[in-house]
């Protein structure tokens, strides 16, 4: 298969699609006052399916958003999505779930060469996307770069640049790495919530999913699946090495199988038997226990109610925020994210890391991490031939997505001893 227009000189280098979403509201807003408007280094267009809502989104940007291109396309119109391809080098989609939504912009661009990326955090559905349009995407070109959000680049590119760290002081990568939750502030995600129950949903119609969520290996390509068993952490445990009780961390269901296939892609270059765990520190003592059983609880029964169709639909209806929904600006700019990483070797030398981020991680970090993901997509790494497929962030950026997001997204890398 080839794209309609080579891949070089197609007018744009990134389309915003679902421009009038909240995130990507929150996209836009931020890539106009980072890059202008097709003026300067990047060449970008907002997209959606509402020229009238297009047109109230540029109006909201302000003085200069004028020349802003608009272009109307449908989620499920194949037409609408090829004729978008061939006007950009990289499409970055906001519209979720993922899983209900997305499969049709997915296979436009891995047909037509166009690199993509997205804020999916449903590994069932991404598991899916690779079945289907990975061989097709490694013909084109085509970089499909799932979860470029919150999930799960400061997990993935945090494991990165441990390792990077760690084989730089030690010569050598850390075996085992556990990552933990220190502080995480801001509202959670309408998006998520809704992606969330979609998988509650589809595991509900076909139980045979189970077997695959719980496979730590489920997204590596099926070579390079190694045998070394994972564990995650269920309910509450005591963590010595923190001196803190921990609880399950929701998104590790996504990011540990991201890790697992970044290490899988480059040739296990974190060891064979490589080992990684998320779960939330919740404090010392007696107070840190009942706040780890509280976590957990509340995990689980959330998890419990969205898996019956009735409490499910109560739960989306009265008590979960519903996609489109967020928090304010202030809120977003109050929350924030304190990300540990405890990286340990085969011979016992230990490293600590952490990642940080200054905006609310649903909304305000996730909108910046985004931006600059495609940023680096279409200004920092040019395809090269026989290099498509479904990489990682950490696979095809790196320390450009690292430097990128420290500049311009408010978001650290620090070696902590």
């Amino acid at each position: 298969m080839t794209s309609m227009t080579p891949h070089a000189a197609r007018p744009y280098d990134l389309v915003v699609f679902g421009a009038t979403s909240f995130v990507g509201q929150i996209l836009a807003r931020y890539l106009f006052e980072t890059f202008g408007c097709n003026g300067g280094e990047l060449r970008w267009a907002a997209a959606g399916r509402s020229r009238t809502k297009l047109e109230q989104l540029r109006t909201g940007l302000g003085a200069g958003a004028e020349r802003l291109e608009l272009f109307v396309a449908d989620a499920a119109n194949a037409g609408d999505l090829r004729k978008l391809c061939g006007r950009t080098r990289v499409i970055a989609s906001t519209v979720g779930p993922y899983a209900l939504h997305g499969e049709p912009l997915v296979a436009a661009c891995a047909e037509t060469g166009t690199d993509y990326c997205d804020l999916t955090g449903e590994p069932q559905w991404i598991r899916r996307m690779l079945g289907k349009y990975e061989s097709t995407a490694r013909e084109t070109g085509a970089r499909i770069v799932h979860c470029c959000g919150f999930d799960s680049v400061p997990f993935d590119l945090g494991v990165h640049f441990l390792q990077r760290e760690a084989k730089a002081q030690f010569g050598q990568p850390c075996g085992d790495v556990r990552m933990r939750v220190r502080r995480m502030r801001g509202g959670f995600s309408g998006g998520t919530v809704a992606s969330m129950m979609n998988l509650l949903q589809e595991v509900a119609a076909n139980p045979s999913l189970r077997r695959v969520l719980a496979d730590h290996y489920a997204l590596c390509p099926p070579d390079r699946r190694p045998e070394r068993r994972q564990r995650d952490v269920q309910f509450v445990e005591y963590d010595r090495d923190f001196d803190a009780w921990v609880a399950p961390f929701v998104m590790s269901a996504i990011n540990t199988r991201i890790v697992h296939r970044t290490n899988a892609l480059r040739n296990y270059a974190y060891g064979r038997d490589f080992r990684y765990q998320e779960a939330v520190l919740t404090g010392k003592g007696w107070r840190g226990r009942l706040n780890a059983v509280a976590v957990s609880g509340g995990l689980g029964a959330m998890l419990a109610a969205g898996s019956i169709g009735p409490t499910r639909r109560a739960l989306q209806r009265f008590v979960l925020p519903a996609p489109g929904e967020g928090p304010s600006p202030e809120a977003q700019r109050r929350g924030n994210y304190d990300l540990e990483f405890l990286g340990s070797t085969d011979d016992g030398r230990r490293l600590r890391t952490k990642v940080t981020g200054d905006r609310d991680p649903g909304y305000g970090s996730t909108a910046r991490i985004l931006g600059q993901a495609a940023a680096c997509l279409a200004l920092d790494a040019p395809q090269k031939p026989g290099k498509g497929g479904f990489p990682t962030t950490a696979v095809v950026f790196g320390d450009k997505l690292v430097a990128r997001l420290r500049r311009h997204a408010g978001v650290t890398f620090e070696v902590v001893d």
